[in-house]
């Protein structure tokens, strides 16, 4: 599956939300992808939301990739994870107006992983839960220049990836997250947060998963 990268402004809660496209003919789902925190830079053409989104368009589904609060195109200014969870929700009712009522998938990597386990709390809550969630260098725990992470608990067949060498997020901040849920990470030998050099094998641990 191929689909042309096309830039769209959508309103959100407290203004202009950016967002990049990537809408296939007949999908059979949407991916709704969260980028790093933006106070380090995080925005929606960063390398791991770009692997997810691209993994998800592979895979038949539209990917939405918003930019959070005050990054590129997008109003506002940064909530510490509330109003991006507003923010994503809102890009989630635009893509299903655009695309139709299909399967949601959620994807998140770092601090937009913690908004996406957020989202499908209020998903679920709702009487709508998301198909699937894929959470890859999950903000969890304490995590230093930043703050504490209360991660939301999530389903059991969520797909957690974590590089070993992670010095961002360390792998046992995830690893206490996940304990109490009885839920399995993917860990990745010797990647470090932004998966440097292993983008690849993000790709094919969610392509193995969901062809499954």
């Amino acid at each position: 599956m191929k689909a042309p990268e096309e830039k769209i402004l959508i309103d959100g809660p407290v203004g202009k939300i950016e967002v990049i496209m990537e809408r296939p003919d007949a999908p059979k789902g949407i991916a709704l992808i969260a980028h790093p925190h933006p106070l380090g830079g995080g925005a929606n053409t960063n390398k791991v939301a770009y692997t997810l989104a691209r993994t998800f368009v592979s895979l038949g589904y539209a990917a939405f990739r918003p930019n959070f609060r005050g990054v590129g195109g997008t109003e506002g200014i940064h909530d510490e994870g509330r109003g991006e969870t507003d923010d994503l929700l809102a890009v989630l009712e635009d893509a299903k107006c655009r695309c139709g009522n299909i399967p949601v998938a959620l994807a998140g990597f770092s601090f937009g992983a913690y908004c996406q386990t957020r989202v499908a709390k209020r998903l679920a809550e709702a009487g709508h839960p998301a198909q699937r969630l894929v959470l890859v260098g999950t903000a969890a725990g304490f995590v230093e220049g930043t703050r504490q992470y209360d991660t939301e608990a999530v389903p059991h067949d969520t797909i957690v990836i974590h590089g070993s060498a992670d010095e961002t997020v360390p792998l046992a901040n995830v690893f206490d997250w996940a304990h109490p849920l009885d839920l399995p990470v993917v860990v990745v030998p010797g990647a470090d947060h932004f998966f440097h050099r292993r983008l690849h094998l993000i790709r094919d641990i969610i392509t193995r998963a969901w062809r499954h």
